[in-house]
């Protein structure tokens, strides 16, 4: 069976699978339906069975019963309210699940058009080389992921089985889900690297007609296909949750499944962006030392770079767009069964947003074919283009068209609104802030990181009299401005968004203006297929450059001839080799464009999912809002904690880097063989790509406990401490997220300016500007995307840590010393793991290889 269509079964396999869990709800029985579920499930491992221990000894009587929090929402009945020609909202939505199919086939045509593109059997070989290893490495993580998920299910069996004592087909329901969840991140990622590592070699071969349009063609394509067909699976899993399970149980539904995706995300995101950094240190520093070009294919490094392409850049996007799209969306449906008051006003607005992501599958398609006609009718025939051109009007396009049908769609499906007549154009406003964000960040990301920018220019300029130093200090400035002007752009736009929610929201629910944020969230993810697809152009391009060097297609006999026969081509090599460089440096551009719009749908989301915290502890903004202030000394705590925990993850997370990118350089320089051969071994290849998985793991799994073990004694320490922590968490990982990617996207294109623009290769500029872009890239690809699924992860599983805690404290006397008991071991617990994540990674632990020797022989020669 072909690994790549994992999803589409998968996807099967689910849809097969609602009724059957309908069903069971359907006939369930009442006997024994509160009994405790704690004798039914086995801890798989130590640290996830020393947790559950302690949660139990602290939860000394279960008989009662204590249902709260997101999971006990009950969904109203969608059928109950009409909409345009009498069609009521259950319906109605069912032809969304028409749309989403139709998704899933444009993703899967696509592929199979991919698949027939013509390749040379030297490029060929190399991109299923690729596969190869990045399939391993998803195999690996894959293991490891269902591993992480037993911590989390220590969890919410204890709180919802035990402590909860909800039925048993609940807690399985929401154990389901999380898995379910999983898979769905994890076969998204899955799909995307096949469709990239089909890409990269038609690319590659492309490349060798000398033309420019097909190098950007088919990275496009490429990239929309993972786009259609991450948002259709997203969103034809929440609609088959919102039209085929029972209301009352689609609350654990949404949320069990938001916390799995939640976690694969995170893992996939966080380990990719470890592996793809130490495999692109390991493989730019041999430039140097050996003064090699770039993707030699005697460099064993090239491989694992490659793989790390995928890994890093289109796993991890692929994942961590799949979860953004999910979570956003069941913090808007929390939001609206929490804080709205009439339930005929709920169903208006649940039908609403979903329809509107429904009309938002079918504008993205629309824009690309516009834009596709516009972009052939340009440049086609055109031996030079510029190739951030139809990528950037590709993007405003889709906005444009979203915009339109935000109104037009609102217009139709809620005209009146609780009696306002109005709302439907002023909610569209509040959206449109969002869908014109996902236009407008892009175009302030280029005025740091384009090929063709100012600061850009700067960091190649200082780098010509001062060396990587200067480099370095230039691209420090390009990171710093770009989190101001990001910033403020943010702001701005969810202010408008918070004064047009004055106008008319507040009768309807509670706190409009976090619902007013939530929707600007939504608005972002507008054209997620197109914010999907010119992410996933950049791993495309980059490999499509190492596919090229790795096949010695030049050295291969009487090739010119063979090509000419076969493909009816004429071959232009040095021509291909400048514009596959050129159309890297425009991957580069627009894989920086897409994390601050990822990372700002996180923490606009992430303060929906927050109030949704803030109305069970304080039972609907009734009781105890005095503690959401400055005057409450714990929120002031909570505040100042989450910046620590944020500047911690970025050292682990580049010390894994670090250390796994010397151990990579070790191997490396130890075993190249530059003489006498045309490529290196595959198995030196092979083990370079087991160095990076080993050192993604061991980094992935003490951040994973650290952020963990730090949710749970937090929400222990005092709930607003919590709400404090996790607001934290949110606004200093924005600004360290936009900061180190827009660093580190100028550090990589100034390199790539000196390279194409320049030409300027194995020189001191050269040198200089190659170090800058190994300090940027875990700046860039590691670190900074990262912190948008820890930040989601937290704040989802902080759902269950805050609610877990209240309900142990609110048991007897004892309850409030017990939770800070708990509190005080989980920080320990955390704090061992942060200990690990540097002294147990440190390079000073590593022992020399003897083979070293060697390397110096080499160097010498």
């Amino acid at each position: 069976m072909e690994l790549s269509l994992i999803p589409f079964i998968s996807l099967l396999v689910f849809c097969a699978a609602v009724p059957v869990i309908k069903q069971l709800v359907n006939n369930r029985t009442n006997a024994g339906a509160r009994s405790s579920l704690a004798s039914r499930f086995r801890p798989l491992l130590s640290p996830a069975a020393a947790v559950a221990g302690l949660l139990l000894l602290a939860s000394p009587a279960f008989a009662q019963s204590h249902e709260g929090g997101e999971a006990s929402l009950k969904l109203p009945d969608l059928s109950a309210v009409k909409f345009f020609g009498g069609i009521d909202g259950h319906t109605l939505l069912l032809t969304g699940l028409i749309v989403c199919v139709l998704g899933l086939l444009f993703g899967l045509a696509i592929y199979m058009n991919l698949k027939k593109l013509p390749v040379h059997r030297s490029m060929l070989e190399i991109s299923e080389l690729i596969y190869e290893t990045c399939k391993t490495y998803l195999i690996t993580q894959g293991k490891f992921i269902l591993i992480l998920e037993a911590f989390i299910a220590v969890v919410i069996v204890l709180y919802f089985g035990v402590l909860s004592q909800m039925e048993p087909l609940r807690v399985i329901i929401i154990l389901a889900f999380s898995l379910i969840g999983i898979a769905g991140s994890y076969g998204v990622a899955w799909f995307g690297i096949r469709v990239n590592t089909f890409a990269n070699s038609r690319t590659a071969f492309a490349s060798l007609e000398g033309k420019p349009f097909p190098i950007y063609e088919i990275p496009l394509r490429a990239g929309m296909s993972i786009g259609m067909m991450l948002i259709s699976v997203e969103l034809l899993i929440m609609l088959c949750i919102l039209l085929f399970i029972p209301g009352d149980y689609a609350g654990p539904c949404f949320i069990g499944f938001a916390i799995g995706e939640s976690l694969g995300a995170a893992a996939l995101r966080i380990a990719g962006g470890i592996f793809t950094k130490i495999a692109d240190i390991g493989s730019d520093l041999m430039k140097i030392v050996f003064k090699i070009k770039e993707d030699d294919a005697r460099n064993p490094g090239v491989i694992a770079d490659c793989t790390g392409d995928n890994a890093g850049d289109s796993v991890g996007p692929s994942a961590d767009g799949f979860e953004t799209y999910g979570v956003t969306g069941v913090a808007l449906i929390t939001f609206i069964l929490l804080g709205v008051r009439s339930p005929t006003v709920q169903v208006q607005l649940l039908v609403w947003i979903f329809v509107m992501r429904i009309m938002m599958i079918i504008a993205s398609a629309g824009s690309y074919f516009i834009n596709d006609l516009i972009a052939k009718a340009r440049f086609r025939d055109k031996a030079v283009m510029n190739f951030e051109s139809p990528l950037t009007s590709l993007v405003w396009i889709t906005s444009i068209v979203s915009v339109v049908i935000t109104f037009v769609i609102s217009k139709l499906t809620i005209p009146t609104l609780g009696g306002n007549t109005d709302l439907w154009w002023q909610l569209s406003l509040i959206i449109s802030c969002g869908t014109l964000a996902g236009a407008i960040i892009p175009e302030l990301v280029k005025v740091f990181t384009s090929t063709e920018s100012k600061h850009v220019a700067e960091v190649v300029t200082s780098s010509r009299e001062g060396g990587a130093s200067l480099n370095i200090l230039s691209g420090l400035v390009a990171g710093n401005f770009s989190a101001y002007w990001l910033g403020i752009s943010i702001v701005i736009l969810m202010s408008i968004a918070y004064y047009f929610s004055t106008f008319g929201l507040d009768p309807l629910m509670v706190a409009a203006p976090v619902f007013a944020f939530g929707l600007v969230a939504f608005g972002f993810l507008g054209m997620g297929p197109v914010t999907i697809a010119v992410d996933s152009y950049g791993p495309v391009t980059d490999n499509a450059q190492s596919v090229y060097e790795l096949s010695l297609i030049e050295q291969v006999p009487d090739v010119e001839a063979e090509i000419k026969r076969d493909f009816n081509m004429e071959v232009d090599f040095s021509r291909a080799k400048h514009l596959l460089e050129e159309n890297d440096g425009a991957g580069n551009t627009f894989k920086a464009t897409a994390k601050p719009v990822l990372i700002g749908t996180a923490v606009v989301g992430a303060t929906t999912m927050i109030f949704s915290i803030m109305m069970t502890l304080t039972n609907g903004l009734t009781t105890d809002t005095q503690n959401l202030s400055l005057l409450h000394a714990p929120f002031v705590l909570g505040l100042i904690t989450g910046g620590a925990v944020i500047y911690w993850f970025t050292g682990a997370s580049i010390q894994a880097v670090t250390t796994g990118a010397y151990r990579a350089v070790e191997f490396i320089k130890a075993n190249i063989v530059l003489e006498g051969v045309e490529k290196a071994s595959v198995e030196d290849s092979k083990k370079v790509v087991e160095i990076c998985t080993q050192y993604a793991q061991k980094g992935m799994f003490n951040i994973f406990l650290t952020v963990f073990f730090s949710t749970l004694a937090f929400a222990f320490v005092e709930p607003f401490f919590f709400i404090g922590y996790l607001i934290s968490i949110a606004i200093f990982g924005l600004y360290q997220a936009i900061f180190m990617a827009n660093a580190g996207g100028a550090w990589d294109n100034a390199k790539k300016v000196v390279e194409v623009d320049l030409k300027q290769k194995n020189t001191a500029l050269h040198d200089a500007t190659v170090v800058g872009d190994t300090v940027g890239d875990p700046f860039k690809d590691t670190s900074s995307v990262a912190l948008n699924p820890v930040i989601k992860f937290t704040t989802l599983f902080g759902l269950l840590a805050v609610e877990l805690a209240v309900s142990i404290a609110n048991r007897g006397e004892n309850g409030p010393m017990i939770t800070h008991i708990l509190a005080a071991v989980f920080f320990l617990l955390s704090t061992f793991f942060i200990w690990r994540s540097f002294h147990k990674m440190r390079i000073g632990n590593l022992q020399p290889e003897p083979a070293k020797v060697r390397v110096d022989s080499i160097a010498a020669d």
